[in-house]
C-alpha cells in the first residue's frame, strides 16, 4: 500500500482543496495518470501518479481541505483485490509536512488554445445539466479543463452528459455555462454561480452568498483560499517590508513607434507595450544587479538570473506567472511566453514552476485607463514596477509646445534590500531604455 500525500504545489501553499478526483476506488492507475485536481492558493493543478497500481481508497472527498503532507488516498499494488468504487468522505489526520513530495504538478499533455476558455456562448453546445452521480467512474469522463471541472462541480453538472467544444472534444468553461443555461430555473442564478465559483464553494450544497442579518441590502461573500492567502501575504509585505516609491514620467512616443514597426515586421505576431516594458526591465536588471535581489534576516541574496513576474488578472483574482531568463529573450519571445502564461492562468493550468522563482515583478493597469499607481511588493522580491496608461499630453520640445505621448512608471522598493540612490539609478536606466527602445534589442 502506498499513501498519496497532499503535495506542496507552490511556495506559499499551506493546504489544498480536493477539486476533483479523476480516478475512483477500483480504477487502475498508470505512472503519469492524472489522479486528482488540487486547488491551491494560486490555481487548480493536476496531480500525476508516480507509481502504478489500483486506487484503493479516497481519504479526502471533493471539496474538502487537507494540510501539506496529509494522506489523501491509498494506492494498492496492481493485481490485488479491487475495492468497491465508493468514495470515502472521512479525512485522515495530517502527517508531518516533511513527508510531502516536493515534485510539482505537470500540465496536461494536451494544451488548450487561448481562445478556448473564452469561447462565445453561441458556439457552445446546449446540453441538459444533470446531478453528478455518486461514485461515477472518472474513466468515463471526457477531457475537460480544470476550470470547467470546478464549475461543473459547483453546479452539480455531470461532465459525461456534455459534448465539449474545445479541441479534441475538450469541455471548457463555455460548455458548462451553456449547460447551466439549459438547465433552467433549478440552476443557481449566474451572479450567485460566479460568486460561488470564486469562493470555491459547492453551490448545490451550501450558498456562497448570504444576506447580512443586520442589513438585508448587503451580501456577505465568504473569502476563498486564494484571496485569504493573497490578503495575508500582501499584509505581511506592507507590514514587514518598508516600502518606498519612485515615480518617473517617460516619453512614450518612440516606444509606440518602435512597437508599430516591430508588429509590421513580425505580422501576424504582435508585440504589446507591456512586452517591451518587460524586456526593458530585464535589461535594466541585468545592468543593475543590486535591484535583482531578495532580503532575508541573515543574507542579501543576489540573483544571477533575471526572472520577471507579470501580473495577470483572472476570474479568481490575480496571479503572477514568471517569464524566466527574460533578459536573454527577444521581445517577440517574451510576447509569446507572456500570452501562453496568461492563457494558462485563465484556464487554471499554471504549474508551480511557472508561478515561482520571480526576482522582480511588473504590474500594468494602463489598459484600464489608470494613469499611475503604487504596487505592493511581491515577496520575496525586492521591487515591483507599476505601469500606467500612455496618454496624450502637450510637451515642450526644442522650446516649442507640441503633442506628446507620456507614460508614468512607479517603482516600489523594499528599503531593507536596496537604497534610494541605487533604485533611482535603475529607474533612470529603465526610462532611458523605454525612451530609446532600439537599446532594448541592441
Amino acid at each position: 500500500m502506498t499513501e498519496i500525500l497532499m503535495p506542496r504545489l507552490s511556495d506559499t501553499m499551506e493546504e489544498g482543496v480536493i477539486s476533483s478526483w479523476q480516478k475512483q476506488p477500483g480504477d487502475e492507475v498508470a505512472v503519469g495518470d492524472v489522479i486528482v485536481d488540487i486547488e491551491t492558493d494560486k490555481a487548480v493543478m493536476e496531480y500525476e501518479a508516480y507509481e502504478a497500481g489500483v486506487l484503493e481508497k479516497i481519504l479526502v472527498a471533493e471539496g474538502e481541505t487537507a494540510a501539506i503532507g496529509a494522506p489523501i488516498a491509498v494506492i494498492a499494488p496492481a493485481g490485488g483485490a479491487r475495492p468497491e468504487p465508493a468514495p470515502a468522505a472521512e479525512a485522515r489526520p495530517a502527517a508531518e509536512p516533511e513527508q510531502a513530495p516536493a515534485a510539482e504538478a505537470s500540465p496536461e499533455p494536451e494544451a488548450a488554445p487561448e481562445a478556448a476558455p473564452e469561447a462565445a456562448p453561441e458556439a457552445a453546445p446546449v446540453a441538459t445539466a444533470a446531478p453528478r452521480a455518486a461514485g461515477h467512474p472518472a474513466a468515463s469522463r471526457p477531457p475537460s479543463s480544470p476550470l470547467a471541472r470546478r464549475l461543473a462541480r459547483d453546479h452539480g453538472i455531470d461532465l459525461a452528459a456534455l459534448t465539449g467544444s474545445g479541441p479534441g472534444g475538450r469541455i471548457v468553461r463555455a460548455d458548462i455555462e451553456a449547460a447551466v443555461r439549459a438547465a433552467g430555473p433549478a440552476t443557481p442564478a449566474p451572479a450567485a454561480t460566479a460568486r460561488a465559483a470564486v469562493n470555491g464553494a459547492s453551490a448545490p450544497s451550501a450558498p456562497a452568498v448570504q444576506a447580512r442579518a443586520d442589513d438585508p441590502d448587503v451580501e456577505a461573500v465568504p473569502l476563498n483560499r486564494f484571496r485569504k492567502v493573497a490578503a495575508r501575504r500582501l499584509t505581511e509585505s506592507k507590514r514587514e517590508a518598508p516600502h518606498f516609491y519612485l515615480n518617473r514620467e517617460v516619453d512614450a512616443g518612440a516606444l509606440l513607434a518602435f512597437r508599430a514597426t516591430l508588429n509590421e515586421a513580425l505580422a501576424p505576431a504582435k508585440v504589446s507595450v507591456n512586452d517591451l516594458v518587460v524586456k526593458a526591465v530585464a535589461t535594466a536588471l541585468r545592468e543593475h544587479p543590486a535591484v535583482n535581489v531578495s532580503y532575508t534576516e541573515e543574507n542579501l541574496l543576489f540573483h544571477k538570473r533575471v526572472h520577471v513576474g507579470v501580473a495577470v488578472a483572472v476570474e479568481d483574482g490575480l496571479v503572477v506567472p514568471v517569464v524566466r531568463d527574460a533578459d536573454r529573450m527577444s521581445v517577440s519571445q517574451i510576447g509569446r511566453e507572456t500570452r501562453e502564461l496568461a492563457a494558462k492562468a485563465r484556464d487554471g493550468k499554471l504549474s508551480a514552476r511557472e508561478m515561482s522563482g520571480g526576482t522582480f515583478s511588473v504590474s500594468n493597469l494602463g489598459m484600464f485607463g489608470v494613469d499611475s499607481f503604487s504596487a505592493v511588493i511581491n515577496p520575496p522580491e525586492a521591487a515591483i514596477l507599476a505601469v500606467g496608461a500612455v496618454r496624450d499630453e502637450p510637451v515642450v520640445r526644442d522650446g516649442q509646445v507640441v503633442p506628446g505621448k507620456r507614460m508614468t512608471v512607479t517603482l516600489s522598493v523594499d528599503h531593507r534590500a536596496t537604497d534610494g540612490a541605487t533604485a533611482a539609478k535603475f529607474l533612470a536606466r529603465l526610462a532611458e531604455l523605454l525612451q530609446n527602445p532600439l537599446l532594448i534589442v541592441a
